[in-house]
């Protein structure tokens, strides 16, 4: 018994010097955490509209605006070592509009994964993988010669990306730059995707 118990006081002590911390809160007020340069932030949301924009901040700030209570809308942060996790629910799914404002710092990288609405991301560089079932994902994309990949499609919908304009049934715009540091993946089940 003495062995076990020492085990899992390692390992607590492991995991706090591996840097993991939780944070939560709901929509009534924003939250603030500390994001590094580089950091990879996933983003698992019920429904809602999601800006994404990058700061000269080292602060990963959320702020959000519902018609209803927002007391009911939960934020909750989690992560260890540079890769943090965010999920956004609620225990009702009310109608009416649901708006996230996220901001991170400049160089991180975005996973996001919701059923539906709209991620629109700006003026951040790093990875971008971004899935919904139903809505519109707009990226400013910066100089695209700073993507090594770029993968955007939909199942039903249409794709714009730097001229180019695809509707109708699976539809993709692919790209790739040998030099390119970034990798870009956006995938709409039903609806669009704008490149700009």
């Amino acid at each position: 018994m003495r062995v076990f118990c020492a085990g899992i006081a390692a390992a607590m002590l492991m995991g706090a010097a591996g840097g993991y911390c939780e944070t939560s809160g709901s929509c009534a007020r924003a939250l603030e955490a500390p994001l590094h340069d580089r950091a990879t932030l996933v983003i698992d949301s019920r429904p809602a509209g999601i800006t994404i924009t990058g700061t000269e901040s080292d602060t990963l700030r959320i702020t959000c605006t519902t018609p209803h209570d927002p007391h009911e809308i939960r934020l909750h942060l989690s992560g260890e070592g540079g890769h943090e996790r965010l999920t956004i629910s609620s225990d009702t799914e009310h109608e009416g509009s649901l708006q996230i404002s996220i901001e991170v710092p400049r160089q991180t990288n975005l996973r996001v994964h919701l059923p539906a609405g709209e991620v629109k991301v700006n003026d951040i560089r790093g990875d971008k993988d971004i899935d919904l079932y139903a809505g519109q994902i707009t990226i400013a994309t910066g100089d695209t010669s700073d993507y090594r990949s770029v993968n955007a499609s939909v199942d039903i919908g249409a794709v714009k990306a730097w001229g180019v304009d695809k509707g109708g049934f699976f539809r993709s715009v692919t790209r790739t730059t040998a030099d390119g540091e970034y990798h870009l993946y956006a995938h709409v089940l039903t609806g669009e995707i704008d490149l700009q």
